[in-house]
C-alpha cells in the first residue's frame, strides 16, 4: 500500500507532466485526418436524415437510396483520408512542416 502512495505522488510531478506532453501520440492532428472526419460526418448526417425520411409515408424508396448514398460518402471520406495520408498529409507526413507542436 505504501508503494502505491509513493508511485502516485511521483507520477504527478510537473516534470512528469511535461514529459508526457512531449510524447507524440500521433492520432488525428493532420489535414488527412481532419478531411476524412469532415467528409464522414457529412455522410453520416445525410444517412441520418435519410433514415428519418425513409420512415415517413411515401418516401421509403427515395429515403433508402439517400441513406445508402450517405453510407457511400462515408466510405469516400475514408478513402480520401487514406490517399491524403499516402500523399504525405498524415501525421508526420513529408508535406507537413514540423513546427514543434
Amino acid at each position: 500500500m505504501a508503494s502505491e502512495a509513493t508511485t502516485s505522488t511521483t507520477r504527478n510531478t510537473p516534470a512528469n507532466h511535461a514529459r508526457m506532453g512531449d510524447e507524440t501520440i500521433g492520432h488525428g492532428n493532420s489535414p488527412a485526418a481532419w478531411t476524412c472526419v469532415l467528409i464522414m460526418l457529412a455522410g453520416a448526417a445525410v444517412a441520418s436524415f435519410a433514415y428519418i425520411l425513409a420512415s415517413t409515408e411515401g418516401n421509403h424508396d427515395f429515403g433508402t437510396l439517400l441513406f445508402w448514398a450517405g453510407i457511400a460518402v462515408m466510405f469516400v471520406g475514408l478513402l480520401v483520408g487514406f490517399v491524403m495520408r499516402r500523399m504525405g498529409y498524415g501525421v508526420g507526413g513529408s508535406k507537413l512542416k514540423n513546427n514543434g507542436h
